[in-house]
């Protein structure tokens, strides 16, 4: 998969996508990930890429032309235009869902929008739809982008290690992840749930999934929902619920 990002900062992108299992995930050959600097496009000699809004208001807008023109060569060297996302508090929320989707195309294109954003006519002639992380606004679309880059490419095939890295975290399939503990089995004089030292894998599974179920419920209430118990669902959740309620009252 190729991923293009089109940013003021390449560089800060640059180093974010080059680090920890993204960047090995691109030097094996898995994963390409290209940034553009739009200022290249700019028409002046100053390389200027924004100019005040039409009506007045405060703070600068990115002019269409860099951009476009940006977007225009990236289409003409891979001949023929990717999916442009833009990040924009304006766009749909961005889940678990659009992330898998996402990364079943061959090549995505952000936008990182900058000052109060970019010309409307941007969106309405390049952009196939906007995204957004949640309810906030950041100084730039960088950070969005780079956390929308990151989340596809861990989907990738080669860039974990194993499917499993990621279809058992929280959101894969609708429900949160549960909880983990490593070495020592006692720490401060908290021991680790028995069931996870048993070595026993059907045992320590349904735990698991009784664990994720009641973290679901507890902490995400909206998004369970959405799901449809099976009986041995149901069960596993009792379970957890009488765990919890045991474990509390011993505290």
């Amino acid at each position: 998969m190729r991923i293009d990002l089109l940013t003021l900062f390449p560089e800060m992108c640059e180093a974010v996508m080059s680090e920890s299992i993204i960047g090995r995930a691109r030097r094996g050959g898995f994963l390409q990930v290209c940034c553009h600097q739009i200022r290249q496009y700019a028409y002046d000699k100053h390389q200027r890429v924004d100019d005040c809004p039409f009506g007045g208001g405060k703070g600068m807008l990115m002019m269409a032309e860099p951009i476009a023109a940006c977007i225009d060569d990236l289409t003409a060297h891979l001949g023929e235009k990717p999916h442009l996302i833009y990040m924009s508090p304006l766009g749909k929320v961005l889940n678990q869902q659009r992330v898998r989707e996402l990364a079943r195309m061959d090549n995505i294109a952000i936008l990182c929008g900058h000052y109060e954003g970019v010309d409307e006519r941007i969106l309405d002639t390049y952009v196939d739809e906007q995204i957004s992380l949640g309810d906030f606004v950041l100084t730039g679309g960088e950070l969005p982008a780079l956390a929308l880059a990151d989340a596809v490419s861990r989907m990738i095939d080669g860039v974990l290690a194993d499917s499993a890295c990621f279809e058992e975290e929280s959101h894969y399939a609708g429900l949160l992840e549960y909880p983990q503990y490593t070495r020592p089995a006692v720490w401060r004089g908290r021991p680790v749930p028995p069931v996870l030292l048993s070595g026993h894998h059907g045992k320590i599974a349904d735990w698991r999934m009784g664990q994720q179920l009641l973290r679901t419920k507890t902490l995400r209430p909206d998004m369970m929902e959405k799901l449809i118990l099976d009986r041995k669902k149901e069960k596993l959740l009792r379970e957890a619920e009488a765990e919890a309620a045991a474990s509390s009252q011993e505290k």
